[in-house]
């Protein structure tokens, strides 16, 4: 089986050869978009489950491991709630006491205790402003190292995990999750604190006044706690199916912005629209059935509540006319009634934002713990001379799916080496594995002798340039894009490297030269002249081994014949690995490598490979002589 037919779900079928292989300077690519409208499985199409359900108590622990880190906000957060929570409490035994004075008309007594209440709730109100500024930096606080912590694994993730994920479900994550955790926090945090201790400090006090009459009111509570119960448990459900649907239709949008010139291309806006419907239409039901779910506790909550007062209404007056409780306590009792069923709505009210805040942090901790790429390796040699071997290399994108079988290849130091194939047989793969971009199944690949998984993983990189098909630019100055390969390089390097690869000419025309700021990855550079810059990149990075997929497939011929005019010096004593369609390109190679299904067919130089007549005659024929494929 070819390697167009073993890439796994994500990879674009048919076009593993134009598939992005990364290195620190390449950004996520383009996801690719087919042409029947519909997008890949794998980068959060419609349908695919883009999350795995986690377990929520376990995701709350590691989330309040971050809160952990800011005790000091968290120690004023609790006191302010502690301070708020007395005054709430006192405030109604006060006003209970207020009421006896009047019918004991006990006026010198009420006016101090009146000016005693003013004064509570004085303290009530400043104690609230400060809970409500505690938990705005706190939760931006969080929120600063969640988020840090985040982009940071996003920069250590595995290119199978970059290659096989929708770049906009990440971004969702990064974003919109984050977003929900800050607004729980900040709304939610004080609410939980002070609701949980308004809930015990008023049974006290309920206790306090009247045992009988509060064991009465409890039944509320038990009838809270059922419906409460139930309705968390499909409110979950329904919450963290809106936020892997919101996930899907980010991932939708940027897949179609980024792939838009295609669907123009080839007309299918129409298909486009109504999959973007489909999937919108989706999270509009389910968003729809979250929020009636979220909007229905605060009125449930609200009809138990009044089946409380109505409940403490009767039974109090019954035992005021016993004798067992006075006018006053009936009125604080009502009000503590009330504020007990208070803190409960309000955190039932909450429970969906607290359903959100789960299902994002479920999603972003699901990232978290994705394996980071791997950094194992700690050689560093002395001098790279170049020398690269494969030494029986077997690997598959898919496990018992094999797309290179015992590959051997020796490159000399210095040699310049062609690989060449059908699309699918296998010639990315071998830089892939050289990159250490994935891993073997078995064999290995020396340079200069050593096992690459004994190399450190950025000294590898950093003694290897590349320069893709498709161009990475940055928005940045156009000297900041070439030094990217080299941020210490001075200027006088820059102009050099920008010169080898005949870029110093268009460059010299713009309004600002070299600091002209490239603006949506250079749009509005011709694709020759981002080739251009990319080669100048690579030119900088002084590297000792290069790779060229296809560098000049996007250049017009007068441009080819520059870059392979500046190539010639570039590979001069440099080992240079080259992956071409176009084999007038590389009929100076040292040994082109003729590939098919993952194995290595033919070998030789140019003339030594027509003359055989063989795999590389047919192809040189169909490009330069017409003949069928």
């Amino acid at each position: 089986m070819s390697e167009q037919n073993t890439l796994p779900k994500g990879f674009e079928t048919g076009a593993q050869e134009t598939f992005q292989f990364r290195s620190s300077e390449v950004k996520n690519n383009a996801p690719a978009v087919n042409f029947n409208g519909r997008r890949r499985m794998g980068s959060g199409a419609l349908g695919q489950a883009v999350e795995k359900p986690k377990d929520a108590s376990q995701t709350l622990v590691r989330l309040f491991t971050y809160l952990g880190t800011e005790k000091k906000l968290l120690l004023v957060l609790f006191l302010s709630v502690i301070l708020v929570t007395l005054t709430a409490l006192a405030a109604p035994a006060l006003q209970g006491q207020a009421i006896d004075l009047i019918f004991a008309g006990n006026w010198p007594r009420l006016g101090l205790l009146l000016v005693t209440l003013l004064g509570v709730y004085l303290v009530s109100t400043l104690c609230t402003l400060c809970q409500t500024y505690v938990s705005a930096h706190l939760s931006q606080r969080i929120v600063r190292r969640l988020r840090h912590d985040l982009f940071a694994k996003i920069d250590r993730l595995s290119i199978p995990y970059l290659d096989t994920h929708s770049s906009g479900d990440i971004m969702s994550r990064m974003v919109n999750d984050v977003d929900n955790i800050s607004t729980s926090i900040s709304q939610s945090m004080g609410s939980l604190f002070s609701g949980v201790l308004t809930i015990i400090g008023t049974v006290c006090m309920m206790f306090y006044y009247c045992w009988q009459l509060t064991l009465i009111t409890m039944i509320t509570v038990v009838i809270t706690v059922i419906v409460t119960k139930q309705m968390s448990l499909l409110m979950a459900r329904v919450y963290r199916m809106r936020s892997r649907v919101l996930g899907q239709l980010n991932g939708h949008a940027e897949e179609m912005i980024t792939g838009y010139r295609s669907i123009v291309a080839y007309n299918r806006q129409e298909d486009i629209i109504a999959e973007f419907n489909k999937t919108s239409d989706e999270l509009t039901k389910v968003s729809i059935r979250a929020e009636i779910l979220g909007g229905s506790m605060g009125p449930l909550m609200n009809c138990i509540s009044n089946i409380g007062f109505v409940i403490v209404s009767a039974f109090g007056g019954y035992f005021a006319l016993k004798g067992l409780i006075t006018v006053g306590v009936i009125s604080a009792f009502i009000i503590y009634a009330k504020q007990f069923s208070r803190p409960i709505n309000e955190i039932a009210q909450l429970y969906g934002s607290l359903q959100t805040a789960v299902a994002g942090a479920e999603r972003i901790f699901e990232l978290m713990d994705q394996p980071d790429e791997d950094n194992s390796g700690t050689v560093e040699l002395e001098e790279v001379k170049g020398e690269i071997t494969f030494r029986n290399v077997n690997f598959s994108y898919v496990p018992g799916t094999s797309v290179l079988t015992d590959f051997n290849l020796t490159v000399k130091p210095g040699q310049k080496i062609a690989l060449v194939g059908a699309t699918g047989s296998g010639k990315t793969t071998v830089v892939n594995l050289l990159m250490r971009f994935y891993g073997l199944d078995s064999g290995e690949i020396l340079i200069d002798g050593v096992n690459i998984q004994d190399l450190k993983r950025d000294f590898l990189r950093r003694n290897t340039a590349i320069v893709l098909q498709d161009t990475v630019l940055f928005t940045d100055t156009i000297e900041n894009n070439i030094k990217y390969a080299n941020p210490d390089a001075t200027e006088a390097a820059v102009l050099n490297a920008a010169q080898m690869s005949n870029c110093h000419r268009f460059i010299k025309r713009l309004p600002q030269g070299m600091q002209t700021v490239l603006i949506q990855a250079g749009a509005h550079l011709s694709q020759g002249q981002r080739q251009l810059l990319t080669i100048a990149r690579a030119v900088l990075a002084d590297p000792k081994i290069l790779i060229l997929d296809e560098a000049t497939s996007s250049v017009d011929t007068r441009t080819e014949k520059n870059i392979q005019d500046a190539m010639v010096k570039l590979m001069k004593n440099r080992t240079s690995l080259i992956i071409a369609h176009r084999l007038s390109t590389i009929q100076d190679a040292d040994k082109i490598v003729v590939m098919d299904h993952g194995r290595v067919v033919e070998m030789g130089n140019h003339a030594e490979l027509l003359a055989k007549k063989g795999r590389y005659y047919a192809l040189y024929m169909t490009q330069f002589a017409g003949s069928a494929t």
